[in-house]
């Protein structure tokens, strides 16, 4: 049977305008963005320094779509409840961040919030094999993570092909999430390995108008056999 898959498109707010933050939300949730995606990085787990729930809380009071809360950021279970507070609806954490993983997805449901996990590449899919009942989404990245506008690094396709029979194998529903050189030239092979949904900031933000990317992005038109 061929049916047709709806990729999911998650717009990530790191490349978008600070200073017009609210219209930039607008605008991308008007164009047809699912997810709005947030980077919380603490300058220790990633090279780099970006925001806290006082941002999610502020994109909340705007945001008529849920929040992709990706935590970058060691010690997670910290501040669980600081971002659950501020809004954000999907909260994804590393494995290697926490010592105790199945903890703190449990911890994160818990707290009314869909819980994921997020792979760097050079973490192997095992990481998540034995919390697989835990999980709502687990998020790939496609770059090392970090910094934004970094290229797609393809030798990961693979690995969401083998996450992709991993998850059907399972029984379980969870979302395959790819964050990192997501754009129009890469997402029709990322969906094609069965990717579900697409991070893409600068791909978005750098390329107005963004119901046109977006539309791209969800590879329309592309079929899957189930």
């Amino acid at each position: 049977m061929v049916t047709e898959k709806r990729i999911l498109v998650s717009p990530s707010l790191l490349s978008a305008d600070f200073t017009r933050l609210g219209e930039e939300v607008r605008e991308v949730q008007e164009s047809g963005a699912d997810w709005l995606h947030l980077d919380v990085m603490d300058g220790r787990f990633v090279p780099n320094i970006t925001i806290g729930p006082l941002v999610v809380s502020a994109v909340k009071r705007v945001s008529t779509i849920p929040l992709d809360v990706h935590l970058m950021i060691v010690e997670p279970d910290l501040y669980l409840e600081q971002f659950q507070t501020a809004g954000a609806d999907i909260l994804t954490v590393h494995p290697e961040a926490t010592h105790h993983l199945h903890r703190t997805l449990t911890r994160i449901r818990e707290l009314g919030m869909k819980a994921g996990a997020a792979l760097n590449p050079s973490t192997g899919l095992e990481s998540v094999m034995h919390v697989l009942a835990e999980l709502d989404v687990v998020m790939l990245m496609t770059v090392n993570p970090g910094f934004g506008g970094q290229s797609f690094i393809r030798t990961m396709l693979p690995k969401v092909r083998a996450l992709r029979e991993i998850i059907d194998q399972s029984g379980y529903e969870i979302l395959i999430e790819i964050d990192g050189g997501v754009s129009p030239g890469t997402a029709p092979d990322l969906a094609m390995e069965g990717a579900d949904v697409f991070v893409a900031g600068s791909a978005v933000f750098g390329h107005p108008p963004y119901d046109e990317v977006i539309r791209k992005l969800r590879c329309e038109g592309l079929s899957t056999h189930s």
